[in-house]
């Protein structure tokens, strides 16, 4: 047994079998206590899938021992008609649920990526909604509005929840799901402000991209009144400043349209 018990990295897992692996975890636990097994062989989520060639040879001499790779957090996920199960990146696993993730600032490859992802979903069924999580500090205003384009082109629903913080821009996709599909978890937390550019070169350049900010921000302006069901006066004037709503708050503004428990969500 001695000579047996090694870490992971002196090859461990690859000289044992299914079986014999189990039973060294076993005989680990109730000798040497559990906390030293964990050390060395690991914890109990990451025990071996063993993957046999056919039925009844999941323990034989061909099983292979396969674990999560380090980085990334990844989860294994066999392919239909595929023999065994390689590790996917979490994210690649969730897109298969139809469940996206807005989790960091917005800029133009982040929005090709999301808007990739809702047309691929959309084409694989229209009557399935796809979820979008939010929990991003804003980011590029135009290619904001490229992802809130394409929730509305697609003709799937697009259900939007606030996990963290909608900022900026990502508070404007998250008011932009379908209606009555727009949740918030009890801290999450919403700012709306106007939107901020900034020029530099000859002067009418500058001017002309001046003209262009505030044709956004009346475009923002608008869209936000329709969506919240409040005047254009009132947004203009929580848009000025950054301005900071709880989730119950941008529930009875219209920013959202419930506010969920955790236990409650939609999927």
């Amino acid at each position: 047994i001695a000579t047996n018990l090694l870490p992971p990295q002196l090859g461990l897992r690859r000289c044992l079998g299914g079986s014999k692996l189990v039973a060294m975890r076993r005989f680990l636990c109730l000798a040497l206590g559990a906390a030293w097994c964990s050390a060395f062989c690991g914890p109990t989520a990451l025990r071996p899938s063993v993957v046999g060639t056919r039925r009844g040879e999941q323990f034989g001499a061909r099983s292979k021992v396969v674990m999560m790779p380090i980085g990334v957090p990844k989860v294994a996920y066999r392919v239909p008609g595929a023999q065994s199960a390689d590790w996917i990146d979490i994210y690649n696993r969730l897109y298969r649920e139809r469940i996206i993730f807005l989790g960091s600032e917005i800029d133009d490859e982040l929005a090709n990526q999301i808007i990739g992802v809702m047309l691929y979903l959309d084409s694989e069924s229209t009557s399935k909604p796809i979820y979008l999580y939010i929990n991003c500090p804003g980011g590029s205003v135009i290619a904001g509005l490229a992802i809130f384009d394409t929730m509305n082109h697609v003709k799937s629903e697009v259900v939007t929840i606030n996990v963290g913080l909608s900022a900026s821009m990502a508070s404007f996709l998250l008011c932009g799901g379908s209606k009555g599909s727009r949740l918030a978890l009890p801290h999450s937390r919403v700012m709306i402000h106007q939107p901020m550019g900034g020029a530099q070169g000859q002067a009418e350049d500058i001017k002309v991209e001046a003209a262009q900010i505030v044709r956004i921000k009346e475009n923002l302006v608008r869209q936000y009144a329709m969506m919240t069901g409040q005047p254009q006066e009132r947004i203009i004037a929580d848009l000025d400043r950054d301005n900071f709503m709880s989730a119950q708050e941008a529930m009875e503004y219209g920013i959202i349209d419930e506010v969920i428990p955790v236990n409650d969500m939609p999927y």
